[in-house]
């Protein structure tokens, strides 16, 4: 899962044309194809949410985006409109009655940490009048050991201490994670 245009052996020059990297990564999430998408659909009784997570590689890490419409929003100025945002370890987003994503499992996290360093944890969504938007780079995970995995997005903030999985609520939302 190499991006053509953006690898380890040239992100120096790649970095020394812009003045702010950042600009990079905004230009490669608009102008490249993602190496792998997952697209999110929201369980019955959560509304109608969907939306598109996609990955980039680029040199040793992975720019992450996501776009999501249909967020649970509230109603009041002081309500939080912030969602957990996780890649789970399990391959389908069926369930059960209880649980629609029962079988998403827990967060991936092959190497064992604690919660939230888990190669899973994702920074969490801001609603805003239902829908959220979100961009950030990462080097906890690679391309090939996430294809097939599952974002989720949870009805609740992520607290980033309970174990194990930060009391997140209710899987609102899933994809499973695709190549392209």
């Amino acid at each position: 899962m190499k991006n053509p245009y953006i690898n380890d052996e040239n992100m120096d020059e790649l970095y020394s044309n812009y003045e702010n990297p950042g600009r990079l990564f905004l230009e490669t999430a608009l102008t490249q194809m993602p190496a792998a998408y997952a697209e999110l659909m929201g369980n019955p009784g959560t509304g109608e949410i969907n939306g598109i997570v996609r990955f980039y590689p680029i040199g040793a890490g992975v720019l992450v985006n996501a776009e999501v419409y249909g967020l649970p929003a509230g109603v009041n100025p002081c309500t939080s409109d912030i969602f957990g945002f996780h890649i789970h370890e399990g391959h389908s987003c069926t369930g059960n009655e209880s649980d629609p994503y029962a079988n998403t499992g827990g967060h991936y996290n092959p190497t064992l940490c604690p919660h939230p360093a888990h190669e899973g944890d994702m920074p969490p969504l801001f609603g805003y009048n239902g829908s959220a938007w979100m961009m950030y780079y990462t080097d906890r995970f690679d391309l090939l050991d996430i294809i097939g995995k599952t974002v989720i997005i949870h009805s609740q903030p992520d607290d980033f201490t309970t174990q194990p999985s930060g009391n997140s609520g209710a899987k609102i939302a899933c994809g499973t994670i695709v190549a392209v």
